[in-house]
């Protein structure tokens, strides 16, 4: 896989919105190219600790696609990654710390 270090634009990765776009900025995410090497269940823990409260685990479904998408793995639906998300926890306890 190639990294996408073309893309420029948060808009054009699949999955992410404006919302999505103002969680990526609060976690000092502020150019598409720096989601390539992250650990999308870290970001998620750090989000929820910067925002003093417990999102919604299917947003780490679309940290899982967006990073990945980036890293150059083919688009897929964020839903697509709830299975292997729910399975990175049970195996990772200190990721839903």
């Amino acid at each position: 896989m190639k990294n996408r270090t073309d893309i420029t634009d948060f808009n054009k990765i699949p999955n992410v919105g404006p919302s999505t776009i103002r969680y990526l900025n609060m976690l000092n995410i502020n150019k598409p190219f720096e989601l390539i090497g992250q650990n999308p269940y870290l970001m998620y823990r750090e989000l929820c600790k910067i925002a003093d409260k417990e999102f919604d685990p299917c947003l780490a479904d679309v940290f899982i696609s967006a990073v990945k998408f980036m890293e150059g793995a083919a688009p897929k639906k964020w839903w697509h990654y709830t299975e292997e998300r729910k399975a990175s926890l049970s195996k990772n306890k200190e990721l839903t710390k």
